[in-house]
């Protein structure tokens, strides 16, 4: 290994800390910090800043702490993402709703495959691994891209490459559909949709807000910290007890069904509610230690190596707007349900309320419970398109 300026682990772990909260405090806490940032979403410095730091030779582009991050930190983030879902209220959204956020599931689910008989001669080799790892992020959010990528084997090198394909990709999706949000009444019109059912929403997510939220005390943090841990610590030592099913089902993708499926049967007790003390926020907070670590990783030459990849992902997308359109216009959806149901697959909880709050403020937290959504439905879908891109590779 070369050598570089900051080796030990106490180090390298500030620096990942650091990172993040650095960037959210300029984008809380400064007016020009807020434009900036809803220009380029805070996850693109999180991710390139770490990647810069290697390629100068400050931080290494591997480490056990990097592997202790990725082995606990991510079931555990992963565990504190799904415990605020609210299946429930979901399904009160409307049907409407719910069929626009699986219709994009779908448009990425079946899209790998698709693009990958397409762009297969010019892709590198084993790529179905990395595209694996791009739908876990596509479909969820950040953890189940890690997550996915370590349960087909994809090495460290490749996700960082496909880290960057995906920021690249999804935030040109997230600024074509800020540009359909301006024109949404118009288009809702054409298309003779009913946007009776968005102030609805708008009413239930206000009063969401209000039930929920409280201030977090010492005991709400001893609980969630508890709770992740604890739940990785089951989700990893049956993860390693289970047997490996063909080329998908590893000892990790069992940790991650397993701490995934646990979060969702807590989201149906009591214990949900501590999404008011700040779950989300504190799995959020785990995520970007793990894009960090990932962005430490990434090799910046493999993606000039390799310019299909980029033709690949925007494919891709056009494959899941298509079906999203498709279906919009068949069901007579508001523009809204696409726009949101789009971002929840591609953006997550992180960046699916920012397009929801383009409609209405109100409304940020509808695009939060659908991204949240994507979370829980990250893993389960991804591992059906790793399979199928498995078939044709």
């Amino acid at each position: 290994m070369e050598k570089v300026l900051i080796q030990d682990q106490f180090g390298l772990l500030a620096i990942l800390m650091i990172i993040p909260a650095v960037i959210y405090a300029i984008n809380n806490h400064t007016a020009w910090g807020k434009r900036f940032f809803g220009i380029v979403p805070p996850l693109v410095f999180a991710y390139f800043i770490p990647t810069i730091l290697t390629s100068l030779g400050v931080i290494p582009d591997s480490s056990p702490i990097y592997s202790g991050i990725k082995t606990f930190v991510l079931p555990a983030s992963l565990l504190l993402l799904t415990l605020a879902v609210d299946i429930k209220g979901i399904l009160k959204l409307g049907s409407k709703a719910l069929i626009m956020f699986l219709s994009g599931t779908l448009g990425i689910v079946i899209g790998g495959p698709i693009v990958l008989l397409i762009y297969k001669s010019a892709l590198p080799p084993d790529i179905w691994k990395g595209m694996a790892a791009l739908a876990g992020s596509w479909i969820g959010g950040g953890a189940n891209f890690i997550a996915i990528g370590q349960s087909v084997g994809a090495t460290d090198a490749m996700l960082g490459v496909m880290v960057i394909v995906d920021v690249l990709a999804a935030n040109i999706l997230t600024g074509i559909l800020f540009f359909l949000a301006g024109r949404s009444e118009k288009i809702d019109r054409r298309m003779g949709a009913d946007n009776s059912a968005i102030y609805e929403l708008r009413d239930k997510v206000l009063h969401f807000q209000k039930k929920t939220n409280r201030i977090a005390s010492t005991t709400d943090y001893f609980v969630l910290l508890a709770m992740a841990f604890g739940f990785s610590y089951i989700a990893y030592l049956l993860g390693n007890a289970l047997p490996d099913i063909g080329d998908i089902i590893s000892h990790s993708t069992w940790k991650v069904i397993i701490i995934t499926s646990i979060g969702v049967g807590l989201s149906f007790t009591p214990l949900k509610n501590y999404e008011g003390a700040g779950a989300s926020k504190l799995g959020t907070v785990m995520l970007y230690l793990l894009i960090g670590v990932i962005g430490a990783s990434a090799n910046l030459r493999a993606v000039f190596e390799y310019p299909a990849l980029f033709a690949m992902a925007f494919t891709w997308l056009a494959i899941h707007l298509l079906i999203l359109f498709l279906v919009m216009k068949l069901i007579k959806a508001p523009l809204f349900f696409m726009a949101v149901g789009s971002q929840a697959n591609v953006g997550g909880a992180a960046s699916a309320p920012i397009v929801a709050s383009a409609f209405h403020p109100a409304l940020a937290s509808v695009g939060v419970m659908l991204g949240i959504a994507g979370y829980v439905l990250g893993t389960y879908a991804a591992l059906i398109c790793a399979k199928l891109l498995l078939l044709v590779s």
